[in-house]
Order: structure tokens, then sequence, then C-alpha cells
């Protein structure tokens, strides 16, 4: 197991909740079974958004843009609150295991926008 934060850039036109710099909060769980390791990576981040208090919602048939995740499916986690762009966790299986990154603005973002913070 890996956990990280890095700093990270899109290229993309910044909008609300969605800025041209950004934190990511990261986790990846290495292992040869690719489903083991994304039902791992849920359960690691549902824990986590559960001990903050936090409301979420889980799509776990997500088509994610990124090529690396296996048949391009991945996992969200939303918080409606946040409007269009409500989107906080992504994550996915690959070849090596799985991870998943949080949106560290986005996260603070709907922690005010349910009252945690």
């Amino acid at each position: 197991m890996l956990f990280y934060i890095a700093r990270c850039y899109r290229y993309e036109r910044p909008q609300a909740g969605r800025y041209r710099e950004f934190s990511q909060l990261g986790f990846e769980y290495l292992c040869p079974d690719p489903e083991l390791a994304v039902k791992r990576s849920q359960e690691i981040v549902i824990g986590f958004f559960d001990s903050l208090g936090l409301g979420y919602e889980i799509d776990g048939s997500a088509r994610r843009g990124l090529s690396y995740y296996l048949n391009g499916r991945g996992f969200e986690m939303r918080c409606t609150e946040l409007g269009a762009q409500q989107q906080v966790v992504g994550g996915g299986a690959y070849r090596e295991g799985a991870g998943f990154g949080i949106g560290a603005e986005r996260l603070l973002l709907a922690m005010a926008a349910q009252g945690l913070v």
C-alpha cells in the first residue's frame, strides 16, 4: 500500500471547484488481483469519508477517461452539494493493482458544503 500527496496540474479551463493547480491525496494498492485491489481501495476511501462524517454517493461502474484503468472502468465518489463539479474521488483497477485520488480542495469544498468545517 502506498499513500501520497501530490501537487497536480490540469490544462483545462479553470471552473468553480476545478482549479488549474490542485492537490491530490492518493492511494495505491498493489496486488495481482485487480478485483481485490479495487474492493480494498473502495473500503479504504469509504472508511475515510465515513470517519469525516461526509455524505457521498459511490458509482462503482464509472467510465474513466484514463486509459490505464482496465477496460476504462473505475469508480467515483460524489458529493452532490458541489453541483456540476461533484466528483471528489476517482479511481480504478490497472494491471498491477488499483488506486484512487482525492481532490483535496474539492474535499474541503464538500466538507464546507455539508457543514463539517
